[in-house]
Order: structure tokens, then C-alpha cells, then sequence
């Protein structure tokens, strides 16, 4: 079952039928209070999210979904007629699964569910890494420092996440520019090292444990 919470009815009726013609059982909702009711009766396996709604935003409503021990797993995809790198990370940092920005093809539409649906059938457990006083959830974007929650930007995360994956090995500036600010980024070198410098101030103790491997890049050692 998909939910789908979208007040403007036209885009609504157009994103149940085409999901239902692709396959999926889907049930659309203009406001949260028919939302929230479905979600007491039962659990979708994901739900779409516009952002821009009256009252309660998708981006609330999508941390009340994470906050919850029984839905905090459940994968949701932003729909947003904003575009920019702001609100996309806004909705990541929050726990998003994957966002789409309106006016958006049905197909594409389609093919996100399908990937999103496909990563979670393929991760029946959660990646958690606890590295002294560090901890990290990549599927939640979860990061504690001695059982605090830590704030961090979209880009912070995905570095902390590569370090942590990678934990022991160097990785080179070049690798995370490429995979962190994309293709043809060296441009890019300074905005690495004041991201690593703030990420480090974030973690605090924690910090320490990211190490400058001078011409190379960093790498993340427990100690």
C-alpha cells in the first residue's frame, strides 16, 4: 500500500491512478487529518509527501514519521514544487528517502517508487555504527556524540557516512569531491576542507577521530 498526502486534487487523482495502473495499491489523502486517521488503521509500505501543504508542512509531518518507533521505518519520498538545493536538503536532513520536484513525469515518478521500494526490500536492517563516542544511522541520517543528537547538513552527512563506511582507510580528496559535490568539482577543494573543519566542530569529542593524511585526503580511525 502507498499513501499519498497531496492537497491539490488535480495532481492527486492523476498520481493514485498512475500508480494503481502501474501496480500498486495506493490511496491518496488532501489533508492530515485523513492522513493520520489511515495511518492508525494501517501501515503503508511508503508514503508520498507534499511539502508545501496548509497547516501542518510535509516536513513536520515527516519527523512526527520518524519520531515514531512505528513508522520511523517506513520510506518517504518529498514531492516539492520548490526546487531549491535548500528544501531538498531540508527534507533529506529530516529523513527522507528521495524527493521529486513538481511539475514531475509520471514515469519518473514510477521509477523513484520502484528504486525506493527495491533499496528497502534489499536493506531488511538498519547500518548502525557506534565508533567511540560516535554514532551513526546512514538509513535515518542519525548521528549522536555520547548520546547526543548532532545537526548536520546534507553534505556534512555524506562525508561523515563515507568516513564511517570507509572507516580505516583513506579516502582522497578526489574520491570525496566526486561523490559528494559530483563530477568536475575542483573548484570544490576549499569548500571539502571548511566542510571537514565544521564537521569536526559539530562532532566535538568525536571529532578527533577524523584524521588529515597531509596530500592525500582524510580518513576516519577509532581510538
Amino acid at each position: 500500500m502507498i499513501y499519498l498526502l497531496e492537497d491539490d486534487e488535480s495532481i492527486r487523482k492523476l498520481v493514485v491512478y498512475a500508480l494503481k495502473s502501474q501496480g500498486y495499491d495506493t490511496e491518496g489523502f488532501e489533508n492530515q487529518d485523513q492522513f493520520w486517521s489511515a495511518m492508525a488503521k494501517k501501515t503503508p509500505e511508503l508514503i508520498l509527501l507534499d511539502i508545501m501543504l496548509p497547516g501542518e508542512d510535509g516536513i513536520t509531518i515527516l519527523k512526527r514519521i520518524r519520531a515514531a518507533a512505528d513508522t520511523t521505518d517506513i520510506p518517504v519520498i518529498m514531492l516539492t514544487a520548490k526546487n531549491t538545493e535548500y528544501d531538498r536538503v531540508e527534507g533529506l536532513d529530516a529523513g527522507a528517502d528521495d524527493y521529486i520536484s513538481k511539475p514531475f513525469g509520471i514515469m519518473e515518478l514510477a521509477a523513484r517508487v520502484r528504486a525506493v521500494l527495491r533499496r528497502r526490500a534489499k536493506e531488511p536492517t538498519l547500518s548502525e555504527y557506534n565508533i567511540g563516542p560516535l554514532f551513526i544511522c546512514p538509513e535515518r541520517h542519525e548521528t549522536r556524540v555520547n548520546g547526543e543528537d548532532i545537526a548536520l547538513t546534507y553534505k556534512e552527512f555524506m562525508l561523515l557516512r563515507i568516513l564511517v563506511e570507509n572507516m580505516g582507510i583513506v579516502m582522497s580528496r578526489d574520491v570525496l569531491l566526486d561523490r559528494v559535490w559530483g563530477l568536475g568539482s575542483e573548484r570544490e577543494n576549499r569548500t571539502l576542507d571548511v566542510h571537514i573543519r565544521t564537521l569536526r566542530s559539530k562532532l566535538g569529542p568525536a571529532g578527533q577521530l577524523i584524521h588529515t593524511v597531509r596530500g592525500i585526503g582524510y580518513r576516519l580511525v577509532e581510538e
